[in-house]
């Protein structure tokens, strides 16, 4: 059965900086629950603030590190989900409900894609 890949990107200035509130994480945590209990969820986490991170460059044959925050980027990755669905209408009905959990103040996008190789 294929696996997908679900980027969870953010919008960081619509993001609370406190984090996601109580009830969000519940309604994530049943939502979880459910997926993984459904045997479709293989691995899923959030991440840090882009503050707390670095990234990494390579053009022209040179490297580059930047320290976050990324001030030219609007949307982050903010976490993944790693699914294993029947199709890809699958993984994007998973990716929905998701989406769903947030509140209406969160400017939230997943981008979902096959794993090569499956």
């Amino acid at each position: 059965m294929p696996r997908y890949l679900s980027l969870v990107q953010i919008d960081e200035s619509t993001a609370p900086a406190e984090g996601p509130s109580p009830e969000l994480m519940q309604r994530m945590g049943e939502l979880i629950e459910e997926v993984t209990k459904a045997g479709v969820m293989l691995e899923t986490d959030g991440l840090t603030p882009t503050a707390q991170g670095k990234r990494v460059h390579w053009s022209g044959g040179r490297l580059s590190v930047t320290d976050g925050p990324f001030t030219e980027s609007k949307e982050v990755v903010g976490g993944y989900a790693i699914m294993q669905c029947k199709d890809m209408d699958e993984a994007v009905e998973w990716t929905k409900r998701f989406l769903k959990t947030h509140e209406e103040f969160w400017t939230v996008t997943c981008e979902v894609r096959e794993i090569a190789g499956g």
